[in-house]
């Protein structure tokens, strides 16, 4: 049998704990499906004494994360420290310039810095992989990259948020507010103290960054991706979604159009009979579109220790037996230069919910506008309020919410309707919109 692989793990928290555990605990069967032996030969942790389930006595302890990169019994690096700039960007950028193979985690180093590592490791050699970076213990990457390499992919859409899943599931089935969701989330250990880099869509964006490189062949863009959050959805909108046959979900959507690749992270309206509308909880999920195959869906835990720790073992397997591959699956220079479709030429069907002054002529004065807009409406959902201190008419002049389906329309169309039903003083605030996503 060949020479053991040697391996450094940087960063022995949650995952890097899970990766050790796993590496001792599949040692035989990694041996045989890799033709070699994976022997973790060196770590970096800030405390030593924390017992991480797993007799690290054997490895070098290193207080410094570059000095792990350059550690001549260090095969390859496995990087759990996270963050797009400092140690983990000097760590890979070391550990690839000296010729060592490098597996991560990292979606934001990844995002930002993807492009200029991937040129590193092609011109050393090595690999740079990245399976647990995009859902979690889902291999969406291999699958995009390897199994899906004789289609052409239109569409990559999914789940790719476990935090934000969760509060949705929560909202939906409970009749809670984001508030309340958030605070329990928080309270299991779903949500971080600040929760804004999943909440609002950025976490899902940089997964989405990668997805997109992978599926069309571009060179990394997630400056290209629109991005809103979960953070306005109220539990109102997720009622009327289910009335009307969908459910809400935070989905990362990469599709090619006749305008270029669109990339967007928002709420969607998913129909309830969808793959995506039945994945609740912390669970992750992402459909792909091809030619040959048609929709395939990949559904699975999308983070956790044992999770996550699973991706990164398949790619340490993958070193291991000398599989060393393009990062997004063609050579850097080789990779199209991205061509973004402005989100304003977005074409779907949307929700638009409006609080709308319950007086005459804001009816009808809203109707016009979004027919000038040339919007053709599906349907008009009103809630009257009726208060002692309403007219005959049932009309009180108070907000009342109202709510309109759109025939597919354009995300400029829309935008320019509500700026001036805005201007016109039907409503009391700022519209929520969510795109509708039809089968």
């Amino acid at each position: 049998m060949k020479q053991p692989l040697r391996v450094g793990i940087a960063g022995l928290g949650t995952v890097g704990g899970s990766v050790a555990r796993l590496l001792a605990r599949h040692a035989e069967g990694l041996a045989l499906r890799a033709g070699r032996r994976v022997a973790l030969t060196a770590v970096c942790a800030r405390d030593r004494t924390r017992d991480r389930g797993v007799d690290l006595g054997q490895a070098t302890w290193h207080e410094d994360a570059v000095a792990l990169a350059r550690d001549p019994q260090v095969d390859c690096v496995v990087e759990l420290i996270g963050g797009d700039e400092g140690p983990a960007r000097t760590l890979v950028e070391t550990a690839l310039a000296a010729g060592k193979h490098v597996v991560t985690a990292n979606k934001a180093l990844l995002a930002k810095h993807g492009m200029g590592l991937a040129r590193i490791a092609e011109e050393n050699g090595v690999a740079l992989a990245f399976e647990a970076s995009a859902a979690g213990g889902v291999p969406v990457v291999k699958t995009l990259r390897e199994g899906l390499a004789g289609n052409a992919v239109s569409q990559v859409s999914g789940i790719l948020n476990g935090t934000c899943n969760y509060i949705l599931s929560r909202m939906e089935a409970e009749g809670l507010s984001f508030a309340e969701c958030l605070a329990d989330a928080q309270r299991l250990g779903y949500a971080e103290a600040d929760p804004t880099f999943d909440v609002e869509g950025f976490d899902t964006a940089h997964k989405l960054a990668i997805l997109t490189s992978l599926a069309f062949g571009v060179a990394l863009d997630p400056e290209a991706i629109y991005v809103e959050g979960i953070s306005k959805i109220a539990p109102l909108d997720l009622k009327m979604a289910s009335e009307l046959g969908y459910r809400i979900k935070l989905l990362g959507v990469a599709e090619r159009t006749q305008t270029g690749i669109e990339q967007r992270v928002h709420p969607t309206m998913v129909p309830r009979i969808s793959s995506l509308a039945q994945v609740m909880g912390v669970t992750n999920a992402v459909t792909i579109d091809a030619d040959a195959v048609g929709e395939l869906t990949l559904i699975g835990p999308g983070a956790g220790g044992d999770a996550t720790a699973s991706a990164v073992i398949a790619d340490i397997c993958d070193v291991a037996a000398g599989v060393v591959r393009p990062a997004f699956g063609l050579p850097a220079a080789r990779l199209a230069p991205p061509e973004r479709a402005p989100m304003q030429r977005h074409e779907g069907g949307y929700y638009i919910r409006l609080s709308v002054y319950d007086r005459p002529g804001s009816a009808a004065g809203i109707a016009t506008r979004m027919a000038q807009a040339d919007i053709s409406l599906e349907s008009i959902i009103q809630h009257r309020a009726r208060t002692a201190d309403a007219d005959p008419t049932g009309r009180s002049g108070a907000p009342v919410p109202v709510v309109l389906i759109t025939y597919a329309t354009t995300e400029a169309a829309i935008r320019e309707a509500l700026a001036r039903i805005d201007a016109d003083g039907h409503v009391a605030e700022p519209p929520q919109v969510i795109r509708i996503e039809r089968e």
